[in-house]
Formats: structure tokens, sequence, C-alpha cells
């Protein structure tokens, strides 16, 4: 059974709606740790002054801002523990905006709100007054003693609160290069056949359709070895370098093959993304050597 991570309440006008926090993500990365090669002991990381080469306990330890190079300025947990932002265990809704109007970019952390004790009626009026007027509520609310822009919105039976960040932490687009200008205009024609084959790779979005296939063949890699197997890795692999291609002709057969439901033909296959070719690679690593040789004790099987 999860636990809420924060309890408090959403507030807008003069309704408040007890509720608790959770988290509505749980992300499936495999992680390792550092290991020495020779023993198979865990490395452990010392804090260590990069001046006499000592080792620093915590009490020693304070925090500093690099101003220049080389040069820091320190501040103490008191002096930043002034500004610290009061947890008042509030989510004060500010403002409410259709939810178009929000960028997915501005989308940092979902959990989800339920309601606490007795407070089942205010909370099912705020979601279904939510979703019969398409908004969003905007406001911001303390977690672990930092501040956050949040917004709350319906997401099916429940209320969702998704952390955001501020508008000044997305990084704006004049600040990119080699964006194309007035001369990379598509001509008509182009545009209308990219219209179409988008159209026709357009489906409804369903997401178990989407795969982590890099984790699972890490995964699989993993209990394999861990069962005895010994893996000899192949190869990888050289990658075609992609070659300049005639937009209309890439166009005209790619909508010919979605039409008839094909992939396109080999020579002309599309450069798969990272995650494809990672995967890819790791399913070559994966699969045994011709001769194998397994430990000496039997094989376990779950």
């Amino acid at each position: 059974m999860a636990r809420p991570i924060w309890s408090g309440s959403i507030s807008f006008g003069l309704v408040n709606v007890p509720v608790k926090l959770f988290s509505a993500t749980s992300p499936k990365e495999v992680r390792f740790h550092m290991l020495h090669d020779k023993d198979g002991g865990r490395i452990q990381q010392k804090r260590v002054c990069s001046i006499d080469g000592d080792e620093v306990p915590w009490e020693h330890i304070v925090k500093g801002f690099e101003v220049s190079k080389g040069r820091y300025v320190t501040v103490t947990r008191e002096e930043l523990e002034a500004f610290a932002p009061k947890g008042t265990r509030s989510i004060d809704i500010e403002d409410f905006v259709d939810l178009n109007q929000i960028d997915p970019i501005y989308y940092d952390h979902t959990y989800y709100l339920v309601p606490d004790r007795g407070a089942a009626r205010p909370y099912a009026l705020l979601l279904e007054a939510m979703k019969k007027t398409g908004k969003v509520g905007v406001g911001q609310f303390v977690l672990r003693t930092k501040q956050y822009l949040a917004a709350v919105r319906p997401m099916g039976k429940a209320l969702s609160l998704s952390t955001m960040l501020y508008a000044d932490e997305v990084v704006e687009q004049d600040e990119l290069d080699a964006l194309p200008g007035a001369d990379a205009k598509p001509r008509e024609k182009e545009l209308q056949m990219g219209e179409q084959l988008v159209e026709s790779l357009a489906t409804e979005w369903d997401p178990k359709k989407y795969k982590d296939t890099f984790r699972e063949q890490v995964l699989a890699l993993l209990e394999r070895k861990a069962e005895g197997e010994e893996i000899v890795a192949e190869p990888a692999e050289e990658e075609p370098r992609g070659k300049v291609v005639n937009l209309m002709d890439a166009l005209a057969k790619s909508l010919a093959a979605a039409r008839k439901g094909e992939a396109p033909a080999s020579g002309e296959r599309r450069r798969r993304p990272e995650g494809e070719r990672a995967a890819a690679r790791t399913a070559r690593a994966a699969r045994p050597a011709r001769k194998t040789t397994r430990s000496r004790g039997k094989r376990k099987h779950g």
C-alpha cells in the first residue's frame, strides 16, 4: 500500500479541501553500484579537501557559491533558513487557466492528490468543476522546505498535482543556434505530403504500446549472468551514416509504405533513435556465443 509523502489542503477562494499527496510515477531505471573489479567490494566515496588532501567530516563542511573562477562566497545554515519558505501545508490555487495554455515543457514531477478523511464531497466538487470547465488550477506550495509552482488538474477519477518549472528555468529559443530560417520554408506540395504522412501514421494514444526495450534486455542479461551463464559479447555493428535524400522522393515513398502498412525498404530505412540502437546492441550482447560455458552448479529455475 502506497504511503502519502505530504498532507495538507487545496484552497481556492474560501473553499478548503484536505488532501494527501502520493507519487504518481515509479521510474524503472536499472541502477548499478560501483565495485572493485579485483574483489567485488563496494566503492566508497570520501569527502576530501582539494588543498591538503585530508578527509573532511560533515561538521567542517560549509556551502559555497562560486562567484568567479576559484572564488567562493560561503553561507551558513542559519542564513539560508532565514529565507526558507514557511511550510503552510496548503496548496494555494491563485489562478485557473486552460489546460492547452500550459506547454508540457513546464511540467516536472507528477503526484496524485487523494481526499483526506471527511473531504470526499469538496474534493469531488473541485474534480468535477475542473472537468466541466477544462481548467487547471495553478498555485504554489511547500514540499520538504522547497517552494514549488504547481498545476492541479483532473486525471481520471483523481486530481493530480504536477510540480512545474518557473519561467526563468526554461531555456529561451533565442539562445539556440541553427534553427530553420525563412529559406527553409517547405514548398506547398512538400507540406501537403508531410501532413498526409502525419495523418497516415496517426493513432490513439496508448502508453502501454511503448516499451523500454533497453531496460528489458539489460535485466534479461543480468538474470542470465546471475544464473551462471557466460555471455560473450559480439562486436557492435557499425552504424550506417545517414545520407542526404531527395525530400519529395522520401515523402512519396514513406506515404506509399504507410498506406500499405509496410516498413520502408531496407536500403531506405529510417535511422533508428538512439534508444532503439542501444537496445539492439544490448540484445546482441545478451545472445550467447555459439559455445557457452555454464557454472558447475545446477541452473536454478524460478
